[in-house]
């Protein structure tokens, strides 16, 4: 098969394998290569930080994927979040909640001590609102607030849940919200998003003036969340609400998604947009369970926001991601009255028996990046040296010899 590969590429292999075995110790043997050490891939990649790229190529996706310029490259793992460091790379926020919820956002301290944070025996992270204590009628319930302690510009963000909360007055989300100047100056993308015991999610942005999105069935399978109304905008002296898109399965939001086992949402953020996906438990694409995920293959998304009529780069910066569950407030509390749940919210809030799903089950979060590939690796070229390192047990060398570009 090195017969067909053409001559840079067998050169290029030739000079990036000589490097990783002069990098190995001595001890080291073959078996090494296909068993790295797993580390964060470093941001900026040189020729000399080869090792440190091997080391991390076990956390690498092979999928080549062609983007909108004629771009090739792949989504390269960044960091993944588990029932191992979960907590240490999430912080707990603690101020009001800027939603007007009736909740109590706690520390980290006593979100443990009161089982409202924590790792179950199933190995998944376990976040809630407070189902163990009554409240005087007006009084606060406590619950969870976590952000990421990295901030993201792009990526690939994605979700496998098991639960996530749903009930009369409870208002959860998955998010990711820029940190840098007055909201929405760096953007608001709400990943999932629901109130009281709605079965279809609903996906938002949240910018500054002059981002819309573009209505087109070639482009999302989800609703308008308001007809006709695409402007992105919010806040301001109207208090505008931002663009909205509903998806149309009954199983992406409350009962029904957990009576599933849960499923997976993908959000695309780069260059081409932003976009989002949800699956089924028994649905999740077999590339996302091989770590190796390629959007191109996973069909229409069920929201987008493209670049035509807004500047993605312009409007979506400096974004942490967050999980979050308040109650009533400016959404669960406002349209309590038609929501057909019972009494007031007010009401609902003291009972904890109420809370029992205000749950998220979280198996894992992973953020992969975009990684452009060298024009001297081809399609066809690609392919070959993905079989080709498959058989020498090298599967991931093809993405640490883009990395050196």
């Amino acid at each position: 098969m090195l017969h067909e590969l053409p001559l840079p590429l067998l050169v290029l292999l030739h000079s990036a394998l000589q490097t990783f075995a002069l990098s190995l110790p001595d001890e080291s043997n073959l078996n090494v290569i296909s068993k790295p050490q797993q580390l964060k891939p470093r941001l900026q990649l040189a020729p000399e930080s080869v090792q440190s790229q091997i080391r991390a190529s076990n956390t690498s996706s092979n999928g080549t994927i062609t983007g909108r310029n004629g771009t090739q490259f792949v989504w390269v793992l960044q960091d993944n979040f588990d029932h191992t460091n979960f907590f240490d790379e999430f912080a707990f926020f603690t101020g009001e909640d800027p939603t007007h919820g009736t909740v109590t956002y706690v520390d980290n301290t006593t979100a443990f001590n009161s089982s409202l944070a924590y790792v179950s025996d199933r190995n998944t992270v376990i976040m809630k609102g407070d189902n163990t204590t009554w409240l005087a009628e007006g009084a606060y319930r406590e619950s969870v607030r976590v952000s990421s302690k990295t901030t993201y510009n792009t990526g690939l963000f994605i979700l496998d849940a098991n639960r996530a909360p749903w009930g009369c007055s409870v208002w959860p989300a998955f998010w990711t919200l820029g940190n840098t100047g007055t909201w929405p100056a760096s953007g608001e993308i709400d990943v999932i998003e629901g109130v009281h015991d709605n079965e279809h999610n609903q996906v938002t942005w949240h910018t500054m003036a002059n981002c819309s999105l573009t209505p087109s069935a070639d482009l999302f399978s989800g609703t308008l969340a308001t007809a006709n109304y695409t402007n992105c905008e919010a806040g301001g002296v109207d208090n505008l609400p931002g663009c909205g898109i509903i998806e149309w399965s009954q199983a992406s939001y409350g009962p029904t998604f957990d009576a599933g086992g849960g499923g997976v949402f993908a959000m695309k953020w780069d260059v081409d947009g932003i976009a989002v996906w949800n699956f089924y438990r028994v649905a999740v694409p077999q590339d996302i369970i091989n770590g190796e995920p390629d959007p191109s293959n996973w069909g229409t998304p069920v929201a987008q926001l493209a670049p035509d009529n807004c500047d993605i780069e312009k409007y979506f910066y400096n974004h942490n991601i967050i999980f979050d569950i308040t109650f009533c407030g400016d959404w669960a509390g406002n349209d309590y009255a038609t929501s057909g749940c019972p009494g007031t919210c007010a009401q609902r809030l003291m009972d904890p028996t109420n809370y029992n799903n205000a749950t998220w089950d979280i198996n894992w979060v992973k953020v992969y990046r975009r990684q452009n590939i060298p024009t001297v690796v081809n399609a066809s070229g690609a392919r070959k040296l993905r079989s080709l390192f498959s058989a020498l047990g090298l599967s991931s060398v093809f993405t640490i010899i883009s990395l050196l570009y």
